[in-house]
């Protein structure tokens, strides 16, 4: 494993592993992005993916909003994609400028050839994505110390929704056919990502990431008993195998994320999957979530509505104001957030002013 600076800040991992702190920890979901007027100037005329595939590219738009907002944000992120998991296992990914990541060949059925080349297939998860690892190696030397980086992937359920759907979807007619007339080959499927999850999650641990975060984004298109069959077991997979894989490299374990988007009826299941973070989103009450949780020694991360970054300052004070109260005040059990990544044409100085006033209503 390379060497690094010592941590400067390591507010975010003291919350995580479930110590008291001097107030709760921020960052936000899609931080390094569009939103940002650099980003665009650093992306240029590469497409996404090549900055995806670039170190020194993903490097830099991983770095810009550690130092845009100096001092206010306690985690920088990997620029990345949760799609360079399909990539990997030999599916082609496009991203088309204004309609989001399209797949030209999606799985169609498991007799349509590509499935059964995608399960026969081994692969090589530290060639594949080597690009993932360097960007992060060359983010922690640049970072300093200054604060924790985190890896991700995403979800086992959603990135099979991606693969059967070819791209974003609002019916999710694919996805559906799929675990409602071969549940068996999408179980199958979703087992063989989980495995390709954990290793690429050990990779990014060993290549420096301090923190991971598996990303559910469409864990809300499965009702609660399909949750319990093709999203909660692959979660678990991970969870579970994650630190066995880390103690096989000899690495420290690390605080494991769980995001699932709109799954507010699986938090107490999530709460029991050995993740040391759940992340909220912003259908869910904080208050009743602490309910939920109980004396458990889990940490909640979100979970304001993006939305009210379109908002006035007003606005923003009181969406924080009850944020903290709802987490009983932020010096234990939160990592601040939204409830999902920052949203298009918000204004950064929006943001800014969103960290402060995390700061000056949650410090110490």
């Amino acid at each position: 494993m390379p060497e690094f600076m010592p941590l400067l800040n390591d507010l975010i991992l003291r919350t995580a592993w479930g110590e008291t702190v001097e107030r709760p920890p921020c960052w936000v979901m899609r931080q390094a992005g569009r939103y940002l007027p650099e980003y665009h100037q650093a992306k240029g005329t590469h497409d996404f993916f090549e900055c995806c595939r670039s170190p020194e590219i993903a490097s830099t738009l991983t770095l810009q909003p550690i130092e845009r907002y100096d001092g206010l944000i306690d985690a920088a992120i990997i620029f990345s994609d949760i799609l360079v998991i399909p990539q990997a296992m030999g599916m082609t990914v496009e991203m088309v400028d204004k309609k989001g990541p399209h797949f030209p060949k999606p799985l169609k059925s498991p007799t349509d050839g590509q499935y059964e080349q995608i399960m026969q297939k081994r692969v090589n998860v530290a060639k594949e994505l080597d690009y993932v690892y360097k960007a992060i190696t060359m983010t922690r030397h640049k970072l300093r110390g200054k604060v924790p980086l985190i890896g991700f992937c995403g979800a086992p359920w959603t990135l099979l929704c991606y693969m059967v759907e070819g791209g974003g979807s609002k019916l999710f007619v694919e996805t559906k056919k799929w675990i409602y007339r071969f549940p068996q080959a999408a179980k199958d499927l979703l087992q063989k990502v989980s495995e390709v999850c954990v290793e690429y999650l050990a990779l990014q641990v060993q290549a420096g990431a301090q923190l991971v975060q598996v990303f559910d984004s469409w864990a809300a298109e499965l009702s609660p008993s399909s949750f319990k069959t093709f999203a909660q077991p692959y979660l678990a997979y991970i969870s579970e195998n994650l630190p066995k894989r880390l103690q096989q490299l000899n690495l420290d374990i690390v605080p494991m994320i769980v995001f699932a988007k709109g799954a507010w009826y699986a938090l107490d299941s999530l709460c029991e999957l050995g993740y040391h973070v759940v992340g909220l989103d912003w259908l869910q009450d904080p208050s009743h979530a602490l309910k939920i949780r109980g004396d458990r020694p889990i940490v909640f991360q979100g979970n304001a509505d993006p939305g009210v970054l379109y908002g006035s300052r007003q606005a923003i004070t009181c969406m924080v104001e009850e944020m903290v109260k709802g987490f009983g005040g932020g010096k234990q059990g939160w990592i601040a957030n939204l409830g999902h990544g920052v949203t298009p044409f918000v204004d950064p100085e929006d943001l800014r002013f969103y960290f402060t006033e995390i700061h000056r209503l949650a410090g110490s």
